[in-house]
Order: C-alpha cells, then sequence, then structure tokens
C-alpha cells in the first residue's frame, strides 16, 4: 500500500505550474507627453532570477521528499543472516549455522521474545535470494506469524534460571512464613535493604511511611489502607501504593504445605504473568500478500531529517524572494 504514494510524483509539476504563472508588471514612470508616441496595450513577461531557480528546485525536492516518506523505500541490502537469541550458547549456535550452510553468514543477536517481531517488520531489508535462520530460545508466539520470505527457525530451550530473591519477614510468627518460601531459593533479610524485593508485613500496625520495597505481602489489609477497595483475582487482592505492590490473602499464612505451595504458585502467576514456552522447531513458508506490518524505518529518518532541512531553506529562499 505504501508504494502506491509513488503514483503521486506527477505532483511536482505544481511548483513548475507556478513559477510559470508568477509575472510581474513593468513599473510605469510619469512623462511629460505621450502624444507622438504609438498607442500600446499593456503586457507582463516573466522574469526569472537566480533565486527563482533555487526556490523552484527546492520546492520540486521537497515534495519529493514528502512522497519518498510515505512510500517508505528500503533498500534489500542484507544477505545470508543467522539471527540469535540471547544468551544462546555459541557453540550450538555454531554447529546449527554449519548445519544449515551458513556458517559464514552475517550474525545478529536480538531479544529472544523479539526475533519474529523484528523479522516480520524489517523483512523487506532482505534480498529475495537470502537465507534466514533463527536459533535460540524462541518463545511461542500468541499467533504464528506471515512472512513474505522463508524464514527457519531452529530453537534450544534454556536451563531455568535460579534468581536469588531476598525476603524480610515482619511478623510475630516468622516460622511458618519461612515454609511458605522452603525451597524457592529465598535469602532471608534480618532487615529490609537495597537488595530485598519482598516484604512480608504480619503486624496490625502500618508499616513506616520510608519503607519501600517492590512487593508486599500483607497479612492484616488495615495497615494498608489501599486494600480496602482493592481488586479480588482467585483469592487474592492486589492493589498499588506508593510503598510498592501489595497482595493480601484471607488464609495467609498457610497452615499446610500444599496451601502454601499453591498460594505461592496463583500469587508469582498472577504477579509475574505464566510462564513462556520455548516454539518447536519449524520453518516459516513465504505467505503471498504478506507485507511488513509497519515502516521498516531504514530510510525513513534520514528522509525526515532531510524534509525538515528542505522546508528551512524553502522558507528562507521564500523571504529572500519578496524583498
Amino acid at each position: 500500500m505504501n508504494a502506491l504514494w509513488w503514483l503521486a510524483l506527477p505532483v511536482l509539476l505544481l511548483p513548475v505550474w507556478w513559477h510559470r504563472k508568477k509575472r510581474e508588471q513593468h513599473q510605469a514612470e510619469p512623462l511629460a507627453t505621450s502624444r507622438f508616441l504609438p498607442r500600446t496595450e499593456p503586457r507582463q513577461t516573466r522574469e526569472w532570477r537566480w533565486n527563482d531557480l533555487l526556490l523552484l528546485l527546492v520546492r520540486c525536492l521537497l515534495l519529493a521528499c514528502a512522497i519518498a516518506w510515505l512510500a517508505d523505500p528500503v533498500m534489500p541490502s542484507r544477505g545470508d543472516t543467522v539471527v540469535v537469541a540471547e544468551g544462546t550458547d555459541a557453540a550450538w549456535v555454531e554447529r546449527e549455522a554449519a548445519r544449515a550452510g551458513l556458517a559464514k553468514a552475517e550474525r545478529m543477536t536480538l531479544p529472544a521474545g523479539q526475533a519474529l517481531a523484528f523479522l516480520r517488520a524489517h523483512q523487506r531489508e532482505w534480498r529475495l535470494d537470502a537465507r534466514l535462520l533463527v536459533l535460540g530460545d524462541i518463545p511461542m508466539p500468541f499467533m504464528a506469524p506471515e512472512f513474505g520470505r522463508r524464514i527457519e527457525v531452529r530453537t534450544l530451550a534454556r536451563p531455568a534460571s535460579t534468581l536469588e530473591r531476598h525476603v524480610h519477614i515482619a511478623s510475630a510468627r516468622p516460622d511458618q512464613w519461612r515454609r511458605v518460601f522452603a525451597g524457592q531459593g529465598v535469602v532471608f533479610d534480618d532487615a529490609p535493604g537495597a537488595k530485598t524485593s519482598l516484604i512480608v508485613w504480619d503486624r496490625p500496625d502500618a508499616p513506616p511511611a520510608s519503607l519501600r520495597a517492590p512487593l508486599w505481602l500483607a497479612a492484616d489489609p488495615a495497615a494498608f489502607p489501599e486494600l480496602k477497595n482493592a481488586p479480588h483475582v482467585q483469592g487474592l487482592h492486589v492493589a498499588d501504593s506508593p510503598r510498592g505492590r501489595l497482595w493480601h490473602a484471607a488464609s495467609w499464612p498457610p497452615q499446610t504445605a500444599d496451601a502454601a505451595r499453591t498460594l505461592l504458585e496463583d500469587w508469582q502467576r498472577l504477579h509475574a504473568g505464566p510462564p513462556a514456552y520455548t516454539m518447536p522447531a519449524r520453518v516459516f513458508d513465504a505467505a503471498s500478500g504478506v507485507r511488513a506490518p509497519e515502516p521498516s524505518g531504514a530510510l525513513r529518518g534520514i528522509l525526515m531529517a532531510l524534509l525538515a532541512g528542505l522546508f528551512v531553506l524553502e522558507r528562507i529562499l521564500s523571504h529572500a524572494r519578496r524583498r
């Protein structure tokens, strides 16, 4: 659809027509008598000056750049490429690239969750004969993307990383809360600090106003006014406050290991979202009629800067022409 803007190139004739129509009339000078002069009708003549030609050229270039910006031109200059998700094992990447015959191809490193979206938006930058191979822990997309060229995806699930989380427990029953986080790789802080990511507040009084943490588990909602009208989702209340995000459940702390595990899983799923699954290896064949869903931006930044410069130059020349 963007390429249809090239049909607007005949608009470049408008500045030429306007400049040809623009005429200047000779200045009339008073004479003592005109009885001996032949009678002639006043006529207009065209008078071109150097800044007229320059202004005409600038205006034509301004319109041409505007049409090119709307048409979103792309120069397909990329060749064979191996797109590697960040954090992928380098030895495995080299083996798979060699198996695909792309050992000497260009390498491009992208975030795993953005690799397919980037290729779909920028697919016009590759030549028609270029081969594309995507390697790494690519998450399963919500919907299978469609490409205008053939793209092969080979995946390798990364081992689950164990993050060290610091938790501070402010409660008269700390042992019960410690059992909730058993086997979760949690480090318990005696006092909240810069590394503390979660504070368990199991006290009837409100915490100090200066105490901050990204997450709070509040056993008593009376200590947090923000929880009074908090939405209720799967047995949990959630609210944002200046101290951090607040979570509350009426059954805290859980009395059994199964209840603690279920409650903790529900809380983590609601807070962090569902885990990403690695998509299986597959080949996306070229689909007919598929185009980039958004401007690629390959030349749009340059054209926009050129448009701004030409506009400023056109205004300067127009002002100088009137003087």
